[in-house]
């Protein structure tokens, strides 16, 4: 078995290069390298390799979320060996379907039980322009309206965690990530009489796809037919100004929302799955 190490500057190219083999799977990861590197003083986690110096085969990230990268069965074995001796730290484990699931299949007996294990995730993609007419509504946030934003953010993550994230610091973290998605131009919303009605974020943007995440719509605003024009907005606008593709991926079992993003031209690449503690 290979050893897993620590990565640091001087891997940055084969780390680089094998991102490039999975753009959408390991769209998190990839950003999080462009944006602060490898060095462990200027990141938010930390890059686990597996293979030799000179043929770097799989990754791990391991940081508030556990992704694998392109790691097939030995570097899987690898990875769970060397995190079974550390205490859990990250909020979830994410990424390939049959990665993810292989992975805690070898940590449940130590980081278990988990609190929700989604696993089939269809991964999404589009290039093309979104032939349902935009929503002329829906438009990026801007830096003033974010406490309006904040209660629909904190609406949507409780729905689709089964947690609320102001429980832990009164909210603090999350805000603050709230906050540097509307300044960095990245949350779109619309708003009815102040209040937010839809909402997406491109929490995600690297230079090869800019990922949707976050998307929710008021309960009494759903099934009427909005969706897929609010959607096509976003699309049109990330595609536009972003980046070259646009990628989400989505619980199997939400059947209104697969159609609507089939409505908007997003085509399957593969499922991710999702372990939440």
């Amino acid at each position: 078995m290979a050893p897993v190490r620590q990565l640091g500057a001087a891997d940055r190219r084969a780390v680089e290069r094998l991102l490039d083999l999975d753009p959408y799977g390991a769209a998190p990861v990839a950003e999080r390298v462009a944006a602060r590197g490898l060095a462990w003083w200027r990141s938010d986690g930390r890059v686990l390799g597996y293979g030799s110096r000179r043929n770097l085969e799989a990754l791990c990230w391991v940081g508030g979320n556990l992704t694998p990268v392109r790691a097939g069965r030995p570097a899987l074995a690898a990875f769970a060996e060397r995190l079974a001796g550390e205490p859990r730290l990250c909020s979830s484990i994410v990424g390939r379907a049959d990665a993810v699931l292989e992975l805690w299949e070898r940590l449940e007996g130590r980081w278990g039980p988990a609190r929700d294990v989604r696993p089939n995730q269809p991964l999404l993609v589009t290039a093309t322009m979104p032939s349902v007419a935009p929503d002329p509504y829906v438009r990026r946030v801007q830096v003033e309206e974010s406490e309006l934003l904040f209660p629909a953010a904190v609406a949507m993550y409780t729905e689709e965690v089964g947690v609320s994230p102001v429980l832990e610091d009164g909210g603090r973290a999350y805000r603050r990530r709230v906050n540097d998605l509307v300044r960095a131009g990245r949350a779109y919303a619309r708003f009815e009489d102040g209040r937010v009605v839809f909402k997406a974020e491109l929490a995600v943007v690297t230079r090869r796809t800019a990922q949707i995440q976050g998307v929710w719509m008021t309960p009494e605003w759903r099934g009427r037919g909005f969706a897929a024009a609010a959607m096509a907005a976003v699309v049109r606008d990330a595609l536009t100004y972003v980046a070259p593709t646009v990628s989400l991926y989505v619980n199997d079992f939400n059947a209104p929302a697969r159609r609507v993003y089939q409505r908007c031209g997003f085509a399957p690449v593969g499922a991710l799955a999702t372990v939440l503690f």
